[in-house]
């Protein structure tokens, strides 16, 4: 059958997926792991990849301001690593902002998770910066133009 893609724009509490995206976000990254901060900011865009009714990859992001995409969480469940659905969620997300209007796409990183880094740069991203998080961990800050200056659509891979 096939990965599908789809997306939900608003409150992720109110996706049908959202319980199975936050059982797999504590599957990759630890029970510790939570996804409060999306469901406190408005506008927010989650993208999942779904073998059937399985959750197997989410993408979840939001508006910065009007001009500016935050793509905050994401991850695909290590069993489904080496399909690119990370790469097409990626490609999905930034043709949504694209079609929203937003210019650029931030993210934030750390060179543990080096193959999200290794995704990012392949996208386009450009390391902008770097900065502490409240646990002293080096947090790698990117970001992506989403048009040229000409305001044409950037690729990525």
């Amino acid at each position: 059958m096939g990965i599908e893609y789809i997306f939900h724009q608003g409150s992720p509490v109110e996706f049908f997926h959202w319980e199975n995206i936050v059982e797999l976000n504590k599957k990759i990254f630890g029970p510790q792991s939570v996804l409060q901060k999306a469901v406190e900011k408005d506008g927010v865009l989650t993208l999942v990849a779904l073998d059937g009714d399985k959750v197997v990859g989410y993408k979840i992001g939001y508006p910065e301001d009007a001009v500016t995409f935050y793509s905050w969480m994401g991850g695909v469940d290590p069993d489904y690593r080496g399909q690119g659905i990370a790469r097409e969620l990626m490609r999905n997300q930034h043709q949504i902002c694209r079609e929203k209007g937003y210019l650029e796409v931030l993210t934030k990183t750390q060179n543990r998770w080096r193959a999200m880094l290794m995704l990012n740069l392949s996208f386009g991203f450009d390391i902008i910066g770097c900065q502490l998080d409240r646990r002293g961990e080096i947090k790698i800050i990117m970001s992506k133009q989403l048009t040229d200056k000409k305001g044409r659509e950037k690729g990525g891979s």
